[in-house]
């Protein structure tokens, strides 16, 4: 699922290509990735409507348009939002389009698990994933004081919470492994005996590695290609995500591979010691 930096990417790759354009005709082929709405409501309501700009909060994106609703996105799993001069021959997996005045802004997804939403312009936008997010993981809100608040009231791993897009917004499987290698804390260890110090450098480690994902485009393991095509390059600077059985960078101790909460977690079990600091 692109995370922070990949949805980040898409955003800022897409923005100089749509904002201004014209909304001419929408094309929904899988009527069931409208979710809050009949297709036909999405249509009329956005069709005519100019693109005003491009918005994300974690993993959400949002086209912000003239008219009285916003059109609210989710990538899920295999989800992309591609600019394109033009239609391609084979359109599979393209499941909804906007023809705008020059060019086509579509939604290809293999999957199928992203959403649209139509959203009012301000206010609360009814969406529950979205109205509880935390803090984005790079935003000024999101600090070391406001981490170690929040983890001293659970009890369950430091990469559960940091994972759940109520404490922080952007994070995933990818960056969360990164930043708690970079931060020597294990992610199995139990949060809530995090000190505050172990929280501060939790706190640059998650800005860091966001920062450097951002820099690389992304991070490209699958699916994952910016708003025009292009592949990211953050793969190439990981550390120890996807690395099992590889030596640590920093210790040359072999980088393990467990099941966390469901969730395929790498970690340097020498680098990475129990307790908080």
């Amino acid at each position: 699922m692109p995370e922070l930096p990949e949805v980040e990417t898409i955003r800022t790759a897409l923005e100089s290509y749509i904002v201004g354009k014209n909304i001419e005709r929408v094309t929904v082929s899988l009527p069931r990735l409208v979710k809050n709405v009949s297709v036909l409501t999405f249509q009329q309501k956005t069709q005519g409507c100019t693109i005003l700009g491009i918005r994300r909060r974690g993993k959400y994106l949002t086209l912000l348009l003239s008219g009285s609703v916003h059109v609210m996105i989710h990538l899920r799993m295999t989800g992309r939002l591609l600019y394109m001069d033009r239609l391609p021959a084979m359109t599979d997996h393209i499941h909804i389009y906007f023809r705008l005045n020059k060019g086509f802004l579509v939604y290809h997804d293999v999957r199928t698990f992203g959403g649209f939403w139509l959203v009012p312009i301000t206010g609360m936008t009814g969406i529950d994933g979205y109205d509880s997010l935390g803090p984005d993981g790079n935003s000024p809100k999101f600090t070391a004081t406001y981490l170690y608040r929040l983890v001293q009231k659970r009890k369950s791993t430091i990469k559960a919470v940091l994972l759940d897009q109520k404490v922080v917004a952007g994070l995933g499987n990818i960056y969360v492994d990164e930043a708690l290698f970079l931060a020597k804390i294990r992610p199995d260890e139990k949060a809530n005996v995090l000190s505050l110090h172990a929280c501060k450098v939790l706190h640059e480690a998650i800005n860091q590695v966001l920062t450097q994902g951002i820099s690389h485009g992304g991070t490209t393991i699958r699916d994952y290609v910016n708003g025009i095509g292009k592949k990211g390059s953050h793969q190439h600077f990981l550390q120890v995500y996807g690395k099992e059985g590889s030596p640590c960078p920093r210790c040359g101790h072999t980088i393990q591979y467990i099941k966390l909460g469901g969730r395929g977690t790498h970690f340097c079990p020498l680098c990475q010691r129990r307790k908080g600091r």
